[in-house]
């Protein structure tokens, strides 16, 4: 597929500075791109290849004064970065809307309700009673248990299991390897010891515009639905545990860790390797940094790092005072030692 400058401008309402009629045909980076190739400048740290690219057509910020000719073709744009990821969005839509219909060998249930223009590749399974929205394509392996509902335009990559009763709304992307619907960890400690398994009778409830990452897992609810709301993003391997409620349009960034029945607000943001204890709540437009372990719930538009995480200036405070420990320890060796010198001339 080709596409000319103008086509570009046109989907990113952006301005052409240069040849109009220039073709690109895919995508590559600044410093590495050659003829026929389409890239962008959205940091200032990378401007120096801009006047050295081979790439044919250049996204960058309207607000830019360049500093030598550019012999690419430019469009400028009000965001780079965003207009850029409009079109790699475009071209990946481009790439999979010729994928239809039903590989074999596939087992799909007479019960189940599929809609128009999927796709669904070979060795997946589509259980009794679940329902595809139009569009959807769901790749090589999957697994649907019963009763699954999967929104207009979803997208599930290879190997996701989705179990029986969930809920996927529109325009979700799960990515290969995800698991929706396990049972949640829940086992109650006996007289002699054991642990007598709690049963999950629960589901997930995934809202629209939501994208999980290769080999997630969120679990089901005990009672009722774990929930991911609108327009939330998860990385890779992360755990969701039964009956946690995330908020719309927060990420949350590798190896995080949420437990139980935790309410997590909208625009939250939350860094990789992050813990979260259960039965808490982290209110709207709250930032966790990278490692920290959350114990106590915490109040919106807070920012925390640490562990046990609080206050991230008091944080950096105190990682300073550790810093110096061993001088510290240092000299209070040498006053010890002093006071014993004054006391043996008494």
């Amino acid at each position: 597929m080709q596409f000319s400058a103008t086509q570009i401008a046109q989907l990113v309402n952006g301005k052409i500075e240069g040849d109009a009629a220039r073709l690109v045909s895919n995508f590559e980076k600044i410093e590495l791109a050659n003829e026929g190739q389409l890239s962008f400048l959205a940091n200032h740290k990378y401007e120096e290849f801009l006047y050295s690219t081979n790439a044919s057509v250049v996204l960058l910020n309207e607000n830019l004064v360049l500093k030598k000719p550019v012999p690419a073709t430019l469009i400028r744009v009000k965001d780079a970065y965003t207009a850029f990821a409009i079109l790699l969005e475009k071209y990946q839509q481009f790439s999979t809307q010729n994928l239809v219909g039903i590989q074999e060998p596939s087992f799909i249930a007479s019960t189940a309700k599929l809609g128009s223009d999927i796709f669904v590749g070979a060795f997946s399974s589509i259980n009794e009673n679940v329902e595809l929205g139009n569009n959807c394509k769901i790749f090589s392996g999957v697994f649907l248990g019963n009763n699954v509902k999967l929104g207009d335009n979803s997208i599930l990559y290879p190997g996701v299991k989705i179990y029986n009763d969930c809920i996927i709304g529109k325009n979700v992307i799960i990515h290969a390897g995800a698991v929706i619907g396990s049972d949640g960890f829940g086992f109650a400690p006996q007289a002699d010891g054991c642990y007598k398994k709690i049963p999950q009778i629960g589901n997930v409830v995934i809202e629209d515009d939501v994208e999980i990452g290769a080999n997630t897992t969120i679990d089901c609810a005990t009672m009722g639905s774990t929930t991911i709301k609108k327009g939330s993003k998860l990385d890779n391997l992360i755990q969701i545990a039964h009956n946690v409620e995330i908020g719309p349009h927060t990420v949350i960034a590798a190896q995080t860790g949420i437990s139980g029945s935790t309410k997590i607000g909208s625009h939250v943001m939350i860094g990789g390797q992050v813990g979260i204890a259960g039965h808490i709540k982290i209110g709207d437009n709250v930032k966790i940094a990278a490692q920290s372990g959350v114990t106590k719930s915490i109040e919106k538009e807070k920012t925390v790092s640490g562990t046990p995480a609080h206050e991230h200036t008091a944080t950096l405070r105190s990682n300073a005072i550790k810093r110096r420990l061993p001088d510290l320890e240092k000299k209070i060796n040498e006053l010890e030692e002093l006071v014993k010198q004054l006391q043996a001339k008494k």
